[in-house]
């Protein structure tokens, strides 16, 4: 089974479709962890990033919750930050000058042989040694 880290951009698309691309790629990654071709894992902090993405889309509150309850409802795996991972987060970001929370989904791709997809790659591709694939080019 592949180890995949969606980061926020991919997660909100499995919650809010509203003025979102590339969704046929995202529902056939999520089909892949349905047929067991696939295990999703993403750092705790994805939670909070769709919920700020779900505030700047505008939709209604009754929307929003509903959203934010899909989230739980999904098949990923998150995992809590630990002393080893938080070092590597941060040197990671020193390195790629990104930020914290970017580099938080290169880690955990890193610490667990994983790769990231994103549908957002221009900032993940700055870090050597982390597997980055387009959602748009998600087969």
């Amino acid at each position: 089974m592949i180890k995949v880290v969606p980061d926020s951009s991919v997660i909100v698309k499995w919650v809010n479709q509203d003025n979102e691309l590339n969704l046929d790629q995202a529902d056939k990654l999520l089909n892949d962890v349905r047929v067991g071709k696939v295990e999703l894992l993403a750092p705790e902090l994805a939670k909070y990033e769709v919920g700020n993405a779900l505030i700047k889309k505008g939709i209604a509150d009754v929307h929003a919750f509903q959203s934010l309850g899909t989230v739980y409802s999904l098949p990923i795996r998150f995992m809590s930050e630990t002393e080893a991972l938080a070092d590597e987060t941060y040197q990671m970001a020193r390195k790629a000058g990104l930020t914290y929370y970017d580099a938080s989904f290169a880690a955990l791709v890193k610490q667990e042989g994983a790769a990231l997809v994103t549908a957002n790659p221009k900032h993940q591709t700055k870090i050597v040694g982390v597997k980055v694939i387009s959602l748009e080019d998600y087969k």
